[in-house]
């Protein structure tokens, strides 16, 4: 069970106790979050996961013999596309369960670019490759376009009947995704509970029928989750959703409104699961807490007051990892608060998924901010398809190659923001006048629409955004496009008014074309999505500036890490 941690330091432990907070959750009584229609109305239609493991809405065995099918047929790679809540609990349960514990090979493609699908399917064999598409709505564009472009290629070693049984959906019943499987004739359709959303359906169908493909036995999940939800549930002091649901609130009330993930590599996966958790359901009405996952414990050596830290120790078989993982630990300033976890097995899992979606619904509770919906990530969906419709607007300016390096035209947008910082239309004034605009408090973010497969592409990144952080000393995150905009992104655009942006995209060298009214291509849609995202973040009066570049080549980004680190020892 959840070590508990010490919780006396921490007030608001008391108002949830007095209060019958956990119990209440428990209960899906809606009336906690009567401090507006909106936020009652949506506690009342998504508070199905409360009990997904006492009550379970689903059949648990069908799961199982489903996967013992697959087995038996000899799938020995399952693709899964989705997106937001649909992928980041398959990823962490089958990245904790081993490489070489799952029964077959686990891939999850959340990205629409197409250097990342190429790379992907090169490594399955379309005989023995089983794919999920996951979405509750079924009408999210990348996993939807995605699938297409897979379907193509698949179908060119398939024929039309074996395509259909290399397929299943996992969906909310009606959704377009069950219609679209039936028409295609694909082999099985997993239907999930309409009361539960995304980022709280890890131990719904959506994270279940992944977990049982690749070996992981549900009814132990379960088993660990039913206890977890019991003590959960508890009004007491033991209860360690309300351990952690008092140290986020009242450490934010104290102006600390970030929080770093720390974790050996195998256990930053969970730190994308809650990423997404926190960041989406908090993130709203000027408010927010910021998760960061980090990779570099020296950043927190200096406590700048606006932040915590959260340590996950995760089993691992590689000795210098963890030794040095330790090690870094000892870096970390006593002054900031703190609260240590482990995770050694899969298994262990399941309590905190329960533990973290309990203390965030609380946490939303004490702050008065619905913890359900995510407003400003359908606003970001609805301009993206706008500007798929109507046209990319014209940058600010357009600049020939990157710190002497001919790379191609660079396309720069400057946000309204970063407006009065600008004296010339150039590349280097743009980062300069981004840099200027930092300042105690802020976060900054590099908003990367790029594979990062292979060549350093995401070296070149962490460096920049490390030598922002010790510059500035502000918190610094590396996002992955399309993947942020399901889950940091309703933070970055409904939260307070501390994200300092970089968002990045690249054309296309070899797109991959899709026959979708909405969008032409995977490079298309990455392209708009990225100038959505700058859209919206200008609109709400955020500090962002977007560049566009001629390819996504290693030389490219590192001619643009470059200037960037050139802006950095320019503010010295």
């Amino acid at each position: 069970m959840i070590e508990t941690i010490e919780s006396n330091r921490y007030p608001s432990a008391d108002e949830l106790i007095a209060q019958n907070v956990a119990s209440r959750i428990h209960a899906k009584d809606a009336t906690l979050y009567n401090f507006s229609d909106n936020a009652e109305e949506f506690a009342r239609n998504y508070m199905g996961w409360t009990q997904l493991a006492t009550n379970p809405p689903y059949p648990i065995a069908e799961i199982e013999s489903f996967a013992q099918e697959m087995e038996e047929r000899g799938i020995k790679t399952v693709l899964l596309i989705g997106q937001g809540g649909s992928t980041q609990a398959p990823m962490t349960l089958t990245k904790y369960n081993k490489v070489d514990s799952n029964k077959v090979s686990f891939k999850t493609l959340d990205s629409v670019s197409p250097v990342r699908v190429r790379a992907i399917l090169a490594d399955c064999d379309p005989q023995t490759t089983l794919v999920i598409q996951s979405s509750k709505s079924g009408g999210t564009i990348e996993p939807s376009l995605v699938t297409e472009a897979v379907e193509k290629l698949l179908a060119s070693q398939l024929s039309e009947e074996e395509l259909g049984d290399h397929f299943i959906a996992i969906t909310d019943p009606g959704s377009d995704l069950e219609k679209k499987a039936a028409d295609k004739g694909w082999m099985k359709v997993f239907n999930g509970e309409p009361t539960v959303g995304g980022r709280y359906s890890a131990l719904s169908v959506f994270g279940l029928v992944p977990a049982a493909c690749v070996g992981i036995n549900l009814e132990t999940l379960m088993d660990r989750a039913r206890a977890a939800e019991n003590l959960c549930a508890s009004d007491s002091v033991d209860n360690p959703a309300i351990i952690l649901a008092s140290f986020l609130y009242d450490n934010l009330q104290r102006g600390r409104d970030k929080f770093s993930f720390l974790s050996p590599n195998r256990g930053r996966v969970l730190g994308l699961w809650i990423e997404q958790l926190v960041a989406e359901s908090l993130g709203k009405e000027g408010q927010g807490i910021l998760p960061n996952i980090e990779v570099d414990s020296l950043t927190l050596s200096d406590d700048p007051g606006d932040r915590t830290v959260i340590v996950y120790h995760t089993k691992t078989d590689l000795w210098d990892e963890r030794e040095n993982f330790h090690k870094s630990l000892e870096f970390i300033n006593p002054a900031i608060p703190q609260l240590d976890f482990t995770v050694e097995t899969v298994y262990d899992l399941a309590e905190h998924f329960v533990m973290w979606e309990y203390a965030i619904a609380m946490v939303g509770y004490l702050m008065k901010v619905c913890p359900f919906d995510q407003p400003d990530v359908q606003v970001a969906k609805t301009e993206v398809l706008s500007i798929l419709a109507d046209g990319a607007p014209d940058p600010t300016f357009v600049q020939e190659g990157i710190e002497g390096v001919s790379v191609g035209k660079v396309e720069v947008h400057v946000s309204k923001a970063l407006e009065p910082y600008m004296f010339r239309h150039t590349l280097d004034e743009a980062i300069n006048a981004l840099l200027e605009s930092i300042k105690p408090g802020d976060f900054f973010s590099i908003n990367a629409f790029l594979p990062f497969t292979g060549e350093g592409r995401r070296e070149a990144m962490e460096e920049v955004r490390h030598s922002l952080s010790d510059r500035y000393g502000v918190a610094s995150c590396l996002e992955i496009g399309p993947r942020y905009l399901h889950s940091t992104g309703q933070l970055h655009k409904g939260g307070p008014n501390e994200g300092v942006f970089l968002v990045i995209s690249a054309e296309e060298t070899r797109d991959i074309e899709v026959e979708d009214p909405r969008a032409d291509s995977l490079g298309a849609l990455a392209k708009a999505q990225a100038l959505g995202d700058f859209s919206i973040l200008s609109d709400r009066g955020r500090r962002c500036l977007h560049v566009h570049l001629p390819d996504n080549s290693a030389i490219t980004l590192r001619a643009l890490a470059k200037a960037l680190r050139k802006g950095v020892a320019k503010q010295r």
